[in-house]
């Protein structure tokens, strides 16, 4: 989504685009509950978006089964990225495998979608830097022996990531339990707690994954 912002400021930069301002959506924002609703919901987003950029975050859960009207979800936008091409830039977003499989499960999307930007995990060191933020924006600080057990844990996590690894999502998860488990942790002390001992996260706190 980050990238999809900054690529619709460059846009408006270069005069590709009017406003380059950006619309988020998903499924929900763009499938119906009944036959002709679907079109008429998708429409209203794609007009939202004109002269701007569409982006659509797991676009693959458009594709349902028989009774699903996320084809004519898709089919609306394959008609409309022709019919407004001038004034449109949509990008799609979602996991890899999903997204070849969405991309063909129309004709129209994949001579519509030629450019593909593929993101690949981050590095342990990466994943240690987003978890600094993570402290530094809570007020947080993290013992050096900490850190060091951290990184191992990161290892391990891209070591084992499935296709689905959320990346920055995973290191906001395992930021949010190790608050838990310093919490818990810190229940258990008797004794007058500092401040220090409130900001502070110790190895105890970070629990490894298991093998």
């Amino acid at each position: 989504t980050t990238v999809a912002r900054i690529l619709a400021k460059i846009f408006q930069k270069l005069k590709i685009l009017k406003k380059g301002h950006l619309v988020e959506t998903d499924r929900m924002g763009l499938v119906g509950q009944y036959v002709g609703h679907t079109a008429k919901k998708t429409s209203e987003i794609i007009d939202s978006a004109l002269d701007g950029v569409l982006f659509i975050d797991e676009a693959y859960s458009l594709v349902g089964g028989e009774n699903d009207f996320g084809g004519e979800a898709i089919d609306t936008l394959v008609k409309r990225m022709e019919d407004d091409r001038d004034r449109l830039i949509v990008i799609v977003a979602g996991y890899p495998k999903d997204m070849d499989e969405f991309i063909s499960t129309n004709p129209g999307l994949k001579s519509r979608f030629s450019k593909t930007i593929h993101f690949s995990d981050y590095a342990p060191t990466e994943l240690a830097k987003i978890f600094q933020i993570f402290c530094k924006n809570n007020e947080y600080e993290i013992s050096s022996d900490a850190e060091e057990k951290l990184t191992h844990v990161f290892e391990y996590a891209l070591a084992n990531a499935a296709d689905d690894f959320g990346n920055g999502r995973y290191v906001r998860n395992l930021f949010e339990q190790i608050i838990r488990n310093q919490a818990l942790r810190l229940s258990q002390h008797n004794h007058t707690l500092t401040k220090q001992d409130l900001i502070t996260l110790l190895p105890a706190d970070i629990v490894m994954p298991s093998a």
